[in-house]
């Protein structure tokens, strides 16, 4: 019964101070008021039984507009790296930088209307990823397979170029004592 006499005010309030208390939510001390007020703006339309929706005479909210940091050209002007959106700032790879911006690839580029093909690496960068798959084997099928583009050409000249030697089997600890 006691909790039916609380104001929106007092409310406001104990939730306010019950989310500041949580170790997990890390809040400036000039981001508080806004809180507050936010708080109790939230209670009062709960406890009046209207909503944002009810006030806004059944308009729908227009979406946020969000203003890109550089344009489309300047993004991709070099090949080192791609200039994000929305903070101005060079990356090698947008992923990591829109995921702390709670964005994935699709959503950054359906906010600022760009191409489903618009890059989220740099050339560059993704050469140099690629080279090094290729110099360790990824995509190739099996130990043994396909040669690689440099040693392609002289296996097909017809030339009996000599097997490589089989490597000896490593010895175990057990195979070098009893040789010993």
């Amino acid at each position: 019964m006691e909790e039916e006499n609380l104001n929106p005010v007092e409310l406001a309030t104990e939730l306010t101070i019950a989310w500041l208390g949580n170790q997990n939510n890390r809040v400036s001390a000039d981001d508080v008021p806004a809180f507050l007020r936010t708080m109790h703006n939230t209670i009062v339309e709960l406890g009046s039984g209207s909503s944002a929706a009810d006030t806004s005479s059944g308009e729908a909210a227009p979406a946020e507009e969000f203003t890109p940091a550089v344009s489309v050209r300047k993004s991709l002007a070099s090949k080192d790296h791609i200039i994000s959106m929305i903070d101005g700032k060079p990356y090698k790879t947008l992923r990591r930088h829109l995921s702390t911006h709670g964005l994935t690839d699709v959503q950054y580029r359906e906010r600022y209307n760009l191409r489903p093909d618009y890059p989220m690496v740099s050339e560059n960068y993704s050469l140099a990823r690629r080279e090094m798959a290729q110099r360790i084997g990824l995509g190739r099928k099996g130990r043994g397979g396909a040669a690689t583009p440099a040693e392609a050409p002289a296996a097909s000249e017809g030339s009996a170029a000599p097997a490589p030697a089989p490597t000896p089997a490593k010895r175990t600890r057990r195979k070098a004592a009893e040789n010993a």
